[in-house]
């Protein structure tokens, strides 16, 4: 891990926040549960534990492995549905194949990211190609669910298959943190990822004992998660490590900084950076629907129940 580096981060355009900048404090540091999902894949659910005031527009987050499958243990999931939302999957070591029920779907490698936004509802299946299946293997990944506002849940259904290659490499002024900017704007820099939130997402790999301050704009929140390795966060060098998320309050910068020693299997301190303008509207979860009301939500059970937010292709249930 990761898949998508560079030899020389210093050839990259540097990303610092000016010296003004109001870094952003630290108000909360959670510590992601285990659980399993789909046919048994080990997961750990990456904001359980937080208000959703400070996660809106972010629903969830899902941190998939990091597991070393043997030959015939890779799981997936099993068809099902969704609404209301997008599902953005950000495949670190690994291979995965999707489709849905509108013949949508594909393969992501090492460093690509499926960005599925499902509106007004769609059948979905994710699953480990048969060559995995056979072989075993590492396989390590994300799945953040982000909300869309009232006036965008019910639009056609649509995928974005962004490639490793396809992200924006910057790096911090002194060259000790490399940045792969999926979505959003940073400093001027645009990701690939077309969002209908606006939001920025990236994965950041800072060395030993480097520290990474990036400017933050005002009006998103900002979130930081472990992927692996241990360091710490904002001015008062508030720690976290693998499995931990922060939640940080307002300003406009975030800083990061790695330990000295780290992990053995990990080199570097690997976390996901993310922010979004709240939507600040009602949110209603409930599985694999996402709307403003409980009508709404009995609406969706309704229509997936009587097939009208597709059906699994023959010879596939």
């Amino acid at each position: 891990m990761p898949a998508v580096t560079v030899e020389n981060p210093l050839t990259l355009p540097r990303v610092a926040a000016p010296a003004e900048a109001h870094t952003r404090p630290v108000l909360a540091v959670a510590t992601a549960p285990s659980g399993f999902e789909g046919e048994g894949f080990p997961v750990r659910r990456a904001f359980a534990g937080i208000d959703y005031k400070h996660l809106d527009p972010f629903i969830m987050m899902d941190q998939m492995g990091e597991v070393e499958y043997a030959p015939g243990e890779p799981k997936g999931t099993p068809w099902h549905p969704h609404r209301g939302f997008e599902t953005v999957t950000y495949l670190i070591d690994g291979t995965f194949v999707h489709r849905d029920s509108h013949g949508g779907g594909g393969v992501i490698n090492d460093g690509d990211t499926q960005w599925m936004t499902a509106g007004s509802g769609l059948l979905h299946i994710e699953a480990p190609p048969e060559s995995l299946v056979m072989s075993g293997g590492l396989f390590h990944g994300l799945q953040l669910w982000v909300n869309l506002p009232k006036s965008d849940k019910m639009m056609a259904p649509r995928y974005q298959d962004i490639g490793g290659g396809q992200v924006k490499l910057l790096t911090s002024g002194d060259g000790g943190a490399l940045l792969r900017l999926i979505a959003g704007d940073l400093d001027g820099h645009q990701g690939p990822g077309i969002t209908h939130t606006p939001i920025t997402m990236m994965h950041v790999t800072v060395n030993p004992g480097a520290e990474l301050t990036l400017p933050w704009r005002k009006d998103f929140n900002a979130l930081a998660y472990g992927l692996a390795g241990r360091g710490s966060a904002g001015a008062e060098g508030r720690p976290f490590r693998m499995g931990q998320a922060v939640v940080f309050g307002a300003g406009d910068s975030i800083t990061i900084r790695a330990d000295e020693s780290q992990e053995s299997r990990s080199p570097n301190f690997e976390v996901v950076l993310l922010g979004g303008r709240p939507i600040r509207e009602p949110m209603m979860h409930y599985g694999p629907f996402v709307m403003n009301t409980h009508a709404e939500l009995a609406q969706a059970f309704e229509d997936f129940q009587a097939g009208r937010l597709g059906t699994i292709p023959a010879g596939e249930h």
